[in-house]
């Protein structure tokens, strides 16, 4: 069984991003430089931050965090992004969701220049992933190709079920499975909730990429031995941190799985670093 430790491969990834932002850095005069929106006091999206600037500050890349109040107008945060989109020293913008209520968070993220959408959410962004051309996908679904890549587990030929289908997650991971190369062409199969025999299909695929927010939604008996699980969930429990899938019950039967924590997580905040310096070598022609 192969474990596909996300925790170690993202810090290799930030280890190769710091090497050539520092080399980029000396070049171009300046770093590549991150704006990071925060709006109220969620708990959750204040670690998610924290934790994204530090990853910032480790790689070499210049955090800029702009921290709203919960009562921060859809107006004033219209014009915060439209101001973003213009400075030089800006060249990824990220919108930490979920917004706190009253605020339009789709219209605030259809405002972000495509060429700064970091996140990949962007409907220009999802419409060239859709195509097949190059931009920038979300940093989930691309972590967890990373993430495949890096431990040579190909996907190609395999038949894939995603449980979930979120824009986030679900839709974009479909068509990057379902689009070309070792690590896609895979035969998807979009479930949710409202799935009939959403047991006997898992238990006939060999990719399993569970993304419900359910703790232990998939169990042993919904996985084939051989297959491939992907966790993306992250749940708090009485009992901590747990993912989407039974990691104790499935781990005996499958050839590679995700951890939860220290899988899929950290391998997003290293593709929004990779996509961050994507963005500056395109604005600063390197």
């Amino acid at each position: 069984m192969i474990l596909l430790d996300g925790k170690k491969t993202a810090a290799a990834i930030r280890s190769e991003l710091s090497e050539q932002v520092a080399e980029l850095a000396t070049t171009h005069g300046r770093a590549p430089g991150l704006a990071v929106i925060l709006v109220g006091d969620d708990p959750a999206s204040q670690v998610y931050v924290r934790n994204k600037e530090k990853a910032c500050e480790n790689a070499g890349i210049t955090s800029l965090a702009f921290r709203k109040p919960a009562d921060v107008t859809q107006q004033e945060l219209e014009d915060l992004i439209r101001d973003l989109n213009t400075r030089e020293d800006v060249d990824g913008i990220l919108l930490q969701l979920p917004l706190p209520k009253g605020l339009d968070s789709q219209a605030c993220l259809d405002l972000i220049d495509p060429a700064k959408d970091v996140d990949g959410f962007h409907p220009v962004s999802m419409g060239r992933l859709a195509l097949g051309l190059p931009g920038f996908a979300p940093c989930t679904p691309a972590g967890v190709i990373e993430l495949l890549k890096r431990h040579n587990v190909t996907t190609a030929g395999k038949r894939a079920v995603i449980i979930g289908r979120s824009n986030i997650v679900g839709k974009p991971m479909a068509m990057m499975l379902w689009g070309y190369g070792d690590f896609a062409n895979a035969t998807v199969t979009v479930a949710h909730s409202r799935t009939p025999g959403l047991k006997e299909l898992c238990a006939e695929a060999d990719i399993i990429v569970a993304a419900i927010g359910r703790p232990h939604f998939v169990t042993g008996d919904m996985v084939k031995d051989g297959a491939i699980v992907i966790d993306v969930g992250i749940n708090r429990t009485d009992n901590g941190l747990v993912g989407d899938c039974d990691f104790d019950a499935i781990k005996d039967r499958v050839s590679a799985i995700t951890p939860v924590p220290g899988g899929v997580g950290p391998m997003t905040i290293a593709m929004l670093l990779k996509n961050t310096v994507q963005s500056y070598k395109g604005r600063v022609g390197a």
